[in-house]
């Protein structure tokens, strides 16, 4: 159950689309929502200098800067939240972004960001490198939204018969469910008996769910292309797919087709661990 959310929010556009995305969630589905700001200490060190060395000389100013924008990006949240209906809690942190967002979202079910923030312009790993990191590392359900996008629609739930999908499929019956939305189907395998063995499991999986839903197979194509084209022209209010795995490091990283159906779909996408 989706009790409580947490959207990771900078000021950005996307962060923006993010708040509201998690400000629409949470009024629909009763959930507690929490705002977080983070202030990026790496910065300071940056423009830090070893002894003897000039360091740059507005640091204070930098500070109290930084802490005012934190301040001001909070209350923003708070207002949006309050002008949707929604009671909502904002607070700031300083240190590391992901690892503060990862931090405060352990006691969330649901973690909201944005998929390009302020970093966005800076060369890095994509999706953007705090979205990037939280994705890898993150243990709970994340919500990726790109910029001017919504979660209003029917919901497509990509299954491809993992024990990742089968999480999703979950999370997809909950949220159709609370949401009141369709949900399509769209079922990963390049062979026919396979994925009609697949279609015949996630049906018993979904149950009864608003509908009807359409059905689609990627048979011919990747899949993640052909995810994001179904997500496209069915409307469709947010992807739901499994995020599965862990590298001998112990961080998680993500499915080829996740990660690609992220960096590149239009709409929202709901990663379920």
């Amino acid at each position: 159950m989706i009790e409580t959310i947490l959207v990771a929010t900078d000021g950005s556009n996307a962060a923006a689309a993010a708040e509201m995305a998690a400000i629409d969630l949470a009024r629909v589905l009763g959930a507690r929502l929490r705002g977080l700001t983070v202030i990026d200490a790496r910065l300071r060190l940056a423009l830090g200098a070893p002894e003897g060395v000039p360091a740059f000389p507005g640091l204070d100013a930098l500070d109290g800067f930084l802490k005012a924008r934190a301040e001001a990006v909070v209350r923003a949240f708070e207002a949006r939240a309050r002008a949707a209906g929604v009671v909502a809690s904002g607070e700031s942190a300083e240190g590391r972004p992901d690892d503060c967002i990862l931090e405060s979202g352990d006691s969330a079910d649901l973690l909201v960001i944005g998929r390009e923030g302020q970093s966005a312009a800076l060369p890095s790993g994509l999706p953007g490198s705090v979205t990037d990191a939280v994705l890898r590392k993150a243990r709970r359900c994340v919500l990726v939204v790109p910029a001017g996008a919504s979660c209003e629609g029917p919901i497509l739930l990509a299954f491809d018969g993992s024990a990742g999908a089968r999480l999703a499929a979950t999370r997809a019956v909950e949220l159709a469910r609370r949401l009141g939305a369709v949900a399509h189907l769209f079922v990963d395998s390049k062979d026919k008996d396979r994925s009609k063995l697949r279609f015949d499991e996630v049906r018993r999986l979904l149950g009864e769910l608003p509908g009807p839903g359409t059905e689609i197979s990627s048979t011919l194509g990747r899949p993640d292309a052909k995810i994001v084209e179904s997500a496209e022209s069915l409307r469709c209010g947010f992807v739901v797919m499994g995020a599965f795995g862990r590298n001998r490091m112990s961080d998680h990283f993500l499915g080829s087709n996740a990660a690609a159906v992220v960096r590149t779909s239009s709409r929202p996408v709901l990663l379920a661990r």
